[in-house]
């Protein structure tokens, strides 16, 4: 039986993963913060050493929304090079035979092509907001090259577009866009609240993945034939994958959507203070499309699924 490692299973991404694997006949290991800390190598090393796992799923990470990144770029960096640097090392010093990592679509430039197509990695400036967390994904990315160039090992990347369903972090400052905008959209309904002011100009297009759609198209990427996969990449250091919808929605439009669902009926104020970021961030998708996955829930039903998650789930959904 096939022996593998979701790193981040308490995450939303991890916790989807694990989700997905549970339909298969494998033997899932996870470990809690407190049982395993990925930035410390030797705790890493013990971990690995003991359970020789076959395939590790790395989707252990610091997160956050534009709020987080600004605030505290040393931690994002840090604790995201040191959590790859010691799973991908130790996978190779241990035997593990498959491996995926999950990246970020921020790993382009600000103003990339749109849709960015995988090419476009390291052809521009990162946007300023994010950049120590590209930066460390960018990393992640190579790592997996340099060990599968030098070492022959067959390590994956999967680049995801922003994700949001169970699981999110619904911190009202440290969120992303959409566990932001339910949170507050849900407390003004509850409140009465005649106005809830909203980020930015609502201009800028972003693209929404629901995580349950992520986590099968990482079970793809990790299943596809080495020998397909491999004569698919253009290069041996242009080995990511994008996973997406190929749509995206102005934040206007995203906004008004939560606020339906939610079932908000008060104005919507823009705070044209705030940060928009980039102009727009779409993932051009056809090689992952081209291998035989496309995603399957809509944004409409992805946010209804996730605020129904919220619903049951508000006083774990604060702790985040």
């Amino acid at each position: 039986m096939t022996k593998i490692f979701v790193a981040g299973h308490n995450g939303m991404v991890g916790s989807a993963i694990c989700r997905q694997l549970t339909h298969q006949d494998v033997d899932i290991v996870v470990a809690n913060r407190s049982e395993l800390d990925l930035t410390d190598q030797n705790q890493v090393k013990y971990f690995f050493d003991k359970h020789r796992f076959d395939q590790v799923y790395l989707a252990a990470a610091k997160v956050g929304g534009i709020h987080a990144n600004h605030s505290y770029p040393a931690e994002f960096i840090y604790q995201n090079l040191m959590i790859q640097s010691n799973v991908i090392h130790q996978s190779f010093l241990s035997g593990v035979q498959k491996l995926l990592f999950l990246g970020s679509s921020c790993i382009y430039p600000k103003l990339a092509l749109q849709p960015m197509s995988e090419n476009q990695l390291l052809e521009g400036k990162l946007e300023p907001t994010n950049e120590p967390y590209a930066i460390a994904k960018i990393a992640g990315i190579k790592m997996c090259e340099s060990y599968n160039r030098q070492y022959g090992t067959d390590y994956r990347s999967v680049m995801p577009t922003n994700l949001y369903g169970p699981g999110d972090n619904y911190h009202p400052e440290n969120s992303h866009v959409i566990p932001g905008l339910i949170r507050r959209f849900h407390e003004a309904k509850i409140s009465n609240d005649s106005t809830v002011l909203a980020w930015g100009s609502g201009d800028p297009r972003r693209e929404f993945l629901f995580v349950d759609d992520m986590a099968r198209a990482s079970k793809f990427v990790m299943d596809i034939d080495t020998a397909q996969y491999q004569a698919d990449e253009l290069d041996s250091q242009l080995s990511h994958i994008n996973i997406g919808t190929g749509s995206d929605y102005r934040i206007s439009e995203l906004t008004e959507l939560v606020a339906d669902i939610v079932g908000y009926k008060g104005e919507i104020v823009w705070d044209l203070s705030k940060p928009d970021g980039p102009p727009r961030k779409l993932l051009n998708v056809k090689r992952i499309e081209s291998l035989g996955w496309k995603s399957r829930v809509s944004l409409r039903q992805g946010l209804h699924d996730t605020y129904i998650w919220f619903l049951k789930n508000q006083r774990g959904a604060d702790v985040h």
